[in-house]
């Protein structure tokens, strides 16, 4: 049996299942990246939820495997060379996972440096943007009276969507035809930044029918839809 007591992180959330790789995590747009991609490749898993509510993140537990505090985390029993891995942030967890299974990026160094830049587009632009957007429309920043931060935030956003109409155009995804970590992690931030934060209209989100369609398709696959509700709301 795989042995992961020296991680502090199992004394809060304890492995029923240490064979399995344990997903610290929350159905947040960064966090089912993780869920979404593990049921794409059928990996066994076993789910921890982080609660927010009760600021889980902040334990000791937590910060003894991810410092920053942010879900998602993960801790694989079975990582190079066959010993522990444990790893924070979601674009080196999709690289990571992607790479360990050879599925979901290319294989060619072309192709990987193009899905690795998608990827990093995503993590440095769309995420924080949209988050922003999502702060100043819908949470606390929304009773600023000065309008400027949000407009700011909202601009960006438009041109990052239009970043993303640009490259879809002619294409099914934003590699080509080939669904990958870039399509994963890019995806939950759109349907978040419309679905959640209730931000379409803001943003013209209607001007922008190719991400329209490739959302669409993206929401429509089987393992996405189990992700987005991974780790699941206690009963």
């Amino acid at each position: 049996m795989n042995d992961l007591s020296a991680f502090p992180i199992t004394r809060k959330w304890p492995a029923r299942h240490p064979d399995r790789l344990q997903l610290y995590s929350l159905p947040t747009p960064n966090g089912v990246k993780v869920s979404i991609l593990l049921e794409e490749l059928g990996l066994p898993y076993e789910p921890h939820r982080v609660s927010f509510d009760s600021q889980d993140q902040l334990s000791p537990e937590f910060r003894s495997l991810n410092p920053n505090n942010k879900i998602p985390a993960i801790l694989d029993p079975d990582g190079p060379g066959g010993q522990p891995l444990a790893l924070f942030e979601s674009g080196a967890i999709l690289l990571y996972l992607a790479d360990k299974t050879g599925r979901f990026i290319p294989s060619n160094a072309v192709g990987r440096w193009q899905a690795i830049q998608w990827l990093m587009f995503q993590m440095s632009g769309i995420g924080p943007m949209f988050g922003q957007v999502g702060y100043f429309h819908k949470f606390a920043g929304k009773d600023y009276e000065d309008k400027r931060p949000r407009d700011r935030y909202v601009a960006e956003s438009k041109r990052l969507l239009a970043v993303l109409e640009q490259q879809l155009s002619g294409h099914d995804w934003l590699l080509g035809k080939d669904y990958g970590i870039a399509d994963i992690a890019t995806f939950p931030w759109v349907r978040n930044l419309i679905g959640f934060y209730g931000a379409g209209e803001l943003v013209g989100i209607e001007a922008y029918p190719q991400v329209l369609r490739a959302l669409a398709s993206f929401v429509a696959r089987p393992a996405v839809q189990r992700g987005l509700l991974i780790p699941a709301a206690p009963a």
